[in-house]
């Protein structure tokens, strides 16, 4: 029933609104064939206050379901949205999207949705979800393995608000927005692949990026207090 889809994913947004701390710097976005920023709408950043957050629930509480999809323009002005005030002097901040669709990416390319996930990568890290049955688990992956975020169906609406939630609160546990995980190889020998397995399993191999001789450094995403990730190289385990 789309009308319980919808109802579901407004209170869904509702719940992440209200689990921001105080200072965090949040907006929200609604994609259909385009995409356009619901709060603030003027396409900047808001600061959460008990006052900004009960201005973006009503806002949410104003979305009608309509139009089509186009996943990759919603991820453009997520970027958009999370650059456009650069970066503080001191530390790079944490930067983590929520993204949900209930359909397949009909109304865009596939060229351009590989395109604009390219874009974001090293940005920001986006979790995706898909509600409902009429969504393309493969293009979710792509967009989750790129950016560094899991995916998951939520098969009952009735579970967003409850995984928005534990998103939004491991979000906000995160305190290092990019770890690496390098990696020393001695003469001679080779990397086969490298892969995260845990939370999610993403193969990392083509993603080194030299760090001097015999070393490549391997994106691991934002950590917090007490994170533990592991990785396989080639049949044996490290774990961090």
């Amino acid at each position: 029933d789309p009308a319980d889809k919808m109802a579901e994913a407004k209170a869904a947004t509702a719940a992440a609104i209200d689990a921001l701390r105080d200072g965090t710097s949040f907006a929200v976005i609604a994609g259909n064939e385009k995409a356009r920023a619901i709060y603030p709408p003027d396409a900047s950043l808001a600061v959460a206050t008990p006052q900004a957050r009960d201005a973006a629930k009503q806002a949410v509480r104003g979305l009608q379901a309509d139009g089509g999809t186009a996943i990759g323009e919603w991820l453009l002005l997520a970027h958009q949205l999370f650059t456009s005030g650069g970066r503080d002097a001191e530390a790079t901040p944490v930067r983590h999207a929520i993204l949900l669709t209930d359909g397949k990416n009909q109304h865009e390319t596939p060229e351009k949705l590989a395109g604009a996930i390219s874009w974001c990568e090293g940005a920001y890290r986006c979790d995706c979800r898909g509600v409902g049955t009429d969504w393309e688990v493969a293009e979710l992956r792509k967009i989750s393995t790129a950016l560094l975020g899991t995916v998951d169906i939520v098969a009952d609406p009735a579970g967003l608000a409850a995984d928005f939630t534990s998103l939004m609160h491991t979000a906000m546990s995160k305190q290092i927005a990019d770890v690496s995980l390098r990696v020393w190889t001695p003469q001679h020998a080779q990397i086969k692949f490298l892969k995260q397995v845990a939370p999610d399993v993403v193969d990392l191999t083509g993603r080194r990026s030299a760090a001097g001789p015999q070393a490549g450094d391997y994106p691991a995403g934002a950590w917090g207090p007490g994170d533990r990730k592991s990785t396989r190289l080639n049949s044996s385990h490290i774990t961090i």
